[in-house]
C-alpha cells in the first residue's frame, strides 16, 4: 500500500503521505461503524503510518533577518514587507495574517484574536511594540492604495480584488532569492521566532503559549536550543550536592 501511495503521489512529502493514510484509515473505519464492510478484514486494517525523521528547521540569524527584510521592503508588492514581518515579530502562521481582519485585533489591549486556528480553536497572539508598529504602517499603506480598515476587511487586502490574497508565494520567492536564502519557507520565520525567545531564555511554556502549541511536545522541538541555560540550570542541584561529598 506504502508503494501505491508513493506512486500515486510522487511530488508529495513524507508528512503528505500520512495525511492521505490517516484519511484512508478514516474512510475505513466509518465504512465499518456504517455496516459497509465487516467488522474484520486482514484486507482491510490500517495502515501503518511511514516513519518520518527529524523535522527540518531553519532558523534565520540577525544578519539574515536584516537582509530579507530589506529585500522584501525592495519589493513591489504593497504588503510583502508588512507581511514578513508581522510573521518574524508574532510567529504567526501564514494563513492566520493572510486571513486576519482589522476587526480581529484589539489596538488597546494589542491582543490579534485568531479565530480558528490550525487545532480548530481561537488563539490570541500578544502584540509587541514592533508588532503594533507594523500593523500601523499596514493601514497607513492601504490607506494611500484609498483602501477601507474597516473592522470586517482584512488586514492584507487584494488591492486588485478587495478580498484577502491568495498567497504571498510569488513576490515572497522573488525577495528571498534576492537575498540569498533559498532554503527559507515562509514556515520558517515562526521557526525563527521561536528560536531567538528560546535563545534569549523564555521557558519552552511561554514560547508554546505564544506559539498557540495544543501541546508541549510541539514545541519540544526547540529544546536543543537553550544547551547552555540548561548547563547552568543542572549546575543548581551541583551546588547543593557537591558540597556533601
Amino acid at each position: 500500500m506504502h508503494d501505491l501511495l508513493s506512486a500515486e503521489f510522487p511530488d508529495l512529502g513524507l508528512l503528505n503521505l500520512n495525511k492521505h493514510i490517516h484519511l484512508i484509515n478514516c474512510m475505513i473505519k466509518l465504512a465499518r461503524h456504517w455496516c459497509l464492510i465487516p467488522a474484520f478484514s486482514p484486507n482491510q486494517q490500517p495502515i501503518k503510518r511511514l516513519m518520518l525523521g527529524d523535522h527540518t528547521q531553519r532558523f534565520l540569524s540577525e544578519a539574515e533577518i536584516d537582509q530579507l527584510l530589506k529585500c522584501c521592503r525592495r519589493s513591489s508588492h504593497p504588503y510583502l514587507h508588512h507581511f514578513v514581518r508581522l510573521l518574524l515579530l508574532t510567529g504567526a502562521r501564514k494563513g492566520e495574517a493572510r486571513t486576519a481582519r482589522w476587526g480581529d485585533i484589539d489596538l488597546d489591549k494589542r491582543v490579534w484574536t485568531v479565530p480558528r486556528s490550525k487545532n480548530g480553536r481561537s488563539r490570541r497572539i500578544v502584540l509587541n511594540n514592533k508588532a503594533m508598529e507594523t500593523l500601523q504602517d499596514v493601514r497607513i499603506t492601504a490607506e494611500r492604495m484609498s483602501q477601507c480598515t474597516g473592522p470586517s476587511l482584512y488586514v492584507f487586502t487584494n488591492p486588485s480584488t478587495g478580498r484577502a490574497y491568495n498567497s504571498f508565494y510569488a513576490a515572497w520567492y522573488v525577495a528571498r532569492d534576492r537575498a540569498e536564502l533559498q532554503d527559507v519557507r515562509i514556515h520558517d520565520l515562526r521557526h525563527t521566532f521561536a528560536s531567538l525567545l528560546v535563545n534569549k531564555g523564555v521557558s519552552l511554556y511561554e514560547v508554546q503559549t505564544l506559539l498557540g502549541h495544543s501541546s508541549v511536545q510541539m514545541t519540544q522541538r526547540y529544546a536543543h536550543l537553550a544547551p547552555d541555560r540548561l548547563h547552568s540550570r543542572a549546575e543548581i542541584v551541583g551546588d547543593i550536592v557537591g558540597g556533601g561529598i
